[in-house]
Formats: structure tokens, C-alpha cells, sequence
């Protein structure tokens, strides 16, 4: 699915596109599926351990902004990331050996699909090496009008920004007047629906409101070479994590570098998702709806 080009961009950049990797039957299916999930959320009107709901969710009118680890809500989502197509992609960046360390399906419904702050993965999950990236499968075609994911390249080699509020807690974001300049040179990641981003996880990014007529659900997995060990520890037990190996073999013998580290600590006020973590911000980035 990539070359040597591709390669050498990501290296160098931290994020590329890879126009419609998924078929037209996949995309069907999928989307059938996040219908459902959506109609089922009608039934609560909390966040649970699927759902994180937008502001303004009723029963007779469902708001999702994001499903929670969709690899472990339906099937479909865990074969997708498993498919020959993505696996070569993902041995071509990061090597032989992957485990799927989380997922999450982000949801931007017409005219008020939540924004997401600027932030790095890194700050969230830290490992002992930063082979680490999240691919972004967009199930909508998808342009500058209906809330791309914007990154900014060459920022995963760069620091870590603070992710931490003016008390010192973890926000889940950074102040947007610490990165100007990177939010200037932050670039699109658009296509047609079926395509796919993989992006570094220290590579800075964040996604503005959807203020189009058109919906943007970006399913995104979190992945990791096996010898990178997430620093804060398992969040789930032993059969779980060797259930998430991709490919290759269990590595027990992490691979260490040094690289720059905050730990997400003291924890954010408002848990359960990057929404609900940065709901907390007095200094939000990007416009959000009323």
C-alpha cells in the first residue's frame, strides 16, 4: 500500500494520508453499524462505557460525539485494523512486531460535531520508545469544511508541550498561546472516505467544529511496535493484552529511549474522554457550538 516515499515522508513529517484504503463494502458496512450505535444510544442519557455524548443529547434527538473502543463493540471495527492492507502499512512504519494499544470512533454530526483541542497523544500515553501512531480512517469524504483532523509536521521530534492547566493539573491540552507558530504551519488530513492518516503520537494536532451539512466520523486506532510499553502501566488484564496483538510475536523485553515525558498527573478534574478532559479549559482554541 506504501513505498519507500511514504516512508521517508512520515518519518520525516510524522503524519501522511493513504487515499481509500477501505472498499466501498467495508465503508457500507461500518456505517451501518455506527447507525445502530447510534440509535441504541437513545437509551441512556449518560456517558457510558460506550458512548460519549455531545451536549444537547436527548432520547427523541441522539447525540454521539465519540464510541468508546469500537475494536471491542463490534467486529467489524477489530477486522479493519487487522486487514492485510493495514497491516502492511503498519509493519512499513513501525516494524514486525504490533500491538493495538486502544480505539476510539470521533464523531462530528452536521453543524455541531464537538471540536478537539490542540494536543499530542504522547501526553496521554507515554511509552518506553515512540514507535507509536494513531491511524485515522475517515468514513466520509472529507475537506476543510466539515472539521479535518489538522497536523503539524515535524513537531514529533520536538518537545512535548504542557498539557497541564494553570494549577498544574492535567487539561488534556495546550494553551493555544504556547504554539502559535505550529498552529500556523498545521496542514489537513483530507480524502475521500475509505482513507486513511497515520500520525505520529507526539505529533501535534486538533480538529476545529463541524459547521458544514455533512457529517465527519473518524475511526481512529491507537498502535504501537511491540517492543514500546505504555509507561503507565497495563489498563487491563494479561489475556486483553496479548488478545491486541496484531503481528509478529509478544515481546516482553521493552525498547528504551530516551525521549521527552510530562505524566498526565495529577489526573484531570473531568475524566472519560479528551472531551470531557477538555471541557475543563478557560482558554478552548477552536470555536464550539452553542
Amino acid at each position: 500500500m506504501i513505498g519507500e516515499q511514504e516512508v521517508r515522508a512520515y518519518k520525516r513529517d510524522g503524519v501522511i494520508v493513504v487515499p481509500e484504503v477501505l472498499g466501498s463494502d467495508v465503508l457500507a458496512r461500518m456505517r451501518q453499524v455506527v447507525a445502530e450505535l447510534v440509535a441504541e444510544s437513545a437509551s441512556t442519557i449518560e456517558h457510558t462505557a460506550v458512548y460519549d455524548l455531545e451536549p444537547g443529547h436527548t432520547p427523541a434527538e441522539p447525540r454521539v460525539r465519540r464510541i468508546k473502543a469500537p475494536h471491542k463493540v463490534h467486529a467489524v471495527f477489530d477486522e479493519v485494523v487487522r486487514s492485510p492492507a493495514v497491516i502492511a502499512i503498519l509493519k512499513a512504519l513501525l516494524g514486525p512486531d504490533l500491538r493495538l494499544h486502544n480505539s476510539k470512533l470521533n464523531m462530528k454530526s452536521a453543524r455541531y460535531g464537538s471540536p478537539v483541542e490542540w494536543h499530542q497523544d504522547w501526553a496521554f500515553y507515554p511509552h518506553t520508545n515512540d514507535d507509536v501512531l494513531a491511524i485515522g480512517v475517515l468514513l466520509d469524504d472529507t475537506d476543510l469544511s466539515n472539521g479535518p483532523m489538522l497536523v503539524t509536521p515535524g513537531t514529533h521530534t520536538g518537545p512535548v508541550f504542557n498539557h497541564h492547566d494553570g494549577e498544574g493539573r492535567f487539561a488534556g491540552m495546550i494553551d493555544p498561546d504556547d504554539i502559535g507558530p505550529e498552529i500556523a504551519r498545521a496542514v489537513p488530513c483530507m480524502g475521500r472516505a475509505g482513507s486513511m492518516s497515520f500520525h505520529h503520537a507526539r505529533a501535534l494536532h486538533g480538529s476545529a467544529l463541524n459547521t458544514s451539512d455533512r457529517q465527519r466520523n473518524l475511526l481512529l486506532y491507537e498502535v504501537a511496535a511491540g517492543d514500546a510499553w505504555p509507561l503507565l502501566g497495563l489498563r487491563k488484564d494479561w489475556a486483553e493484552h496479548e488478545s491486541e496483538l496484531l503481528a509478529g510475536s509478544p515481546v516482553l523485553q521493552p525498547r528504551m529511549r530516551d525521549l521527552p515525558v510530562r505524566l498526565p498527573f495529577p489526573p484531570p478534574l473531568r475524566g472519560g474522554s479528551i472531551y470531557e478532559t477538555q471541557s475543563a479549559s478557560t482558554k478552548p482554541y477552536f470555536n464550539r457550538a452553542a
